[in-house]
């Protein structure tokens, strides 16, 4: 059966930091999520998979073919459906026989189930196009639903998804779920969509102690997860008081030992013992003291170890606490009100059309609709950063914009600076402390953003907009759980249920938006068919 195998494998950041180290592991042919906090390397290790990059020690052997999904599909310019399927020249040799330009030898060798093929991939994860559509046409969730069908058309012996439903829409994450659940061979999916991950037969945990597997979907890991961190947690508090006895009752041992020392010596003084007596009484006293020290330094070693043990079964994870001050936003002002808007990037093609809403505090807003109906660029209009062609657009009180390039943040600065940029007049003391509840601590709070995964740089953005004395009374955010952990992701969801400002939020988790508690649903209509270029 193929199987890829993990051999010591070790990898380790341009910057020193250690990914891996000496990890051993095997996945099977299985489908297979893999689930970790963000910067433990989940998407690093699909790529040591895969063979776009190489590990610093150890090997990985693929005993069958791999193909990888990577989070952002770039297409090379002109580059069609057809060229990402491998079949472009096949597709033409089709096309000169049935325009009659084709020799017996060449007709014998073409492959006349290859468009019907390719129309049922493309139907597989609910991608109406030809093969001849320019992917640059393409929506990302299009094309992300394209390069995922194009993989499983290769039909490889595993598929590597990293976050395959990040740039989907309602219609498209269920189609990548149905393309699993149909899916009889390996694959290894990063993700954090629960729903996706309720698919899968087994859930591999990456942390800082290596992989651990546990079989069953994502209810089933929750509930062994659970078990598990319980017994060690016990295992871990049960040789720690452990420890603790066996360090007092050798100090107890010590002080008796001492007391009857001191008596000896008393008696001795009085001279109502014979020499030779007390002589021998010494060396026993001496001999057992001897023995109990031996004795209660190996007792003590062996639950000391015990101890350490236990500990190194659980992960030491610094708390996460991301508290939103209140922002004192009154109920029922309007903090954002847009009146007849058309808007979009080329001229003659606008994404929204006569589009008017209005927002008043503390509504919480869900923006829907399928891939390129225009949900990002309504957030750019609110938030200013696109200008409309035509209509007004108010905005009565602050707004931050959290979009997918998390453009709130400079790249080149570390987070500390970027907190301080966006809180001025903040003692760096207290901007220090606001970072640390994000589990940015001490050296953390000192990496470039740019070096920064994707979650942690999400979660970063966060920390900076959110973690001041003064958070905006408007947020508007971009699928916002795109690339958080699950831990990182109940954290938020808890914290925006909590916040007193105004949400406006594209996002096609479900189990997001019902967590935040939304007030209503605006529904953009889809796009207009993009014509064949």
């Amino acid at each position: 059966m193929p199987a890829i195998t993990l051999s010591h494998l070790g990898w380790t950041a341009p910057d020193g930091h250690a990914v891996f180290t000496d990890l051993d592991f095997s996945f099977a042919a299985a489908r297979t999520g893999l689930v970790g906090r963000n910067g433990v390397g989940k998407t690093t290790l699909l790529r040591l998979i895969a063979g776009t990059c190489a590990p610093t020690s150890g090997t990985v052997a693929c005993s069958g073919r791999v193909a990888l999904l990577e989070q952002a599909v770039a297409p090379a310019p002109g580059a069609t459906i057809a060229d990402l399927f491998g079949v472009r020249a096949a597709l033409a040799a089709l096309r000169r026989a049935e325009a009659g330009d084709a020799d017996a030898a060449g007709l014998a060798a073409l492959d006349w189930t290859l468009e019907a093929r390719l129309a049922t991939a493309l139907a597989q994860v609910g991608l109406n196009a030809r093969a001849e559509t320019r992917l640059a046409a393409l929506s990302g969730g299009q094309a992300t639903r394209a390069a995922l069908a194009a993989l499983a058309f290769a039909e490889p012996d595993f598929l590597l998804l990293d976050e395959p439903t990040n740039n989907l829409d309602e219609a498209g994450r269920p189609a990548v779920r149905s393309l699993l659940r149909g899916w009889r061979k390996g694959a290894v999916v990063v993700s954090h969509d629960r729903a996706l991950l309720a698919e899968m037969d087994a859930i591999v945990e990456l942390t800082g102690l290596g992989a651990t597997r546990f079989g069953g979907n994502f209810a089933a890991y929750e509930a062994r997860k659970a078990l598990a961190l319980a017994a060690a947690e016990h295992d871990r508090d049960h040789a720690a008081r452990h420890e603790a006895e066996v360090r007092r009752q050798a100090q107890a041992t010590r002080e008796r030992q001492q007391r009857r020392d001191r008596d000896g010596r008393r008696k001795a003084r009085r001279g109502d013992q014979p020499r030779i007596l007390l002589g021998a009484m010494a060396n026993r006293a001496e001999n057992t003291v001897g023995g109990n020290a031996r004795l209660a330094e190996r007792r003590q070693e062996d639950a000391a170890a015990r101890h350490r043990d236990a500990r190194a079964r659980l992960e030491v994870i610094a708390p996460l606490a991301m508290a939103i001050a209140p922002t004192g936003l009154a109920a029922g002002r309007t903090v954002l009100a847009l009146e007849a808007v058309d808007a979009g990037y080329a001229a003659g093609r606008a994404v929204l059309r006569d589009l008017s809403l209005t927002v008043a505090g503390p509504e919480r807003i869900a923006v829907t609709g399928p891939n390129g109906a225009g949900k990002s660029t309504l957030l750019a209009v609110a938030a200013g950063a696109l200008p409309p062609w035509r209509g007004t657009v108010r905005r009565p009180v602050a707004g931050v914009l959290l979009d997918q390039r998390l453009a709130v943040l400079d790249p080149g600065l570390s987070v500390a600076a970027n907190f301080a940029r966006l809180n001025p007049g903040l003692e760096a003391q207290a901007g220090r402390a606001a970072l640390a509840r994000f589990r940015f601590r001490a050296g953390a709070a000192d990496q470039p953003v740019a070096t920064l995964s994707g979650g942690q740089a999400l979660r970063a953005a966060l920390a900076c907009v959110l973690g001041g004395p003064r958070p905006p009374a408007l947020l508007l955010l971009d699928e916002p759980t795109n690339h958080l952990d699950l831990d990182t992701l109940a954290e938020l969801e808890r914290a925006l249920a909590g916040y007193d400002g105004a949400l406006l939020v594209v996002s096609h988790d479900a189990h997001f938006l019902a967590a935040i508690g939304l007030t209503r649903r605006i529904a953009l209509p889809g796009p207009e068919a993009a014509p064949e270029r």
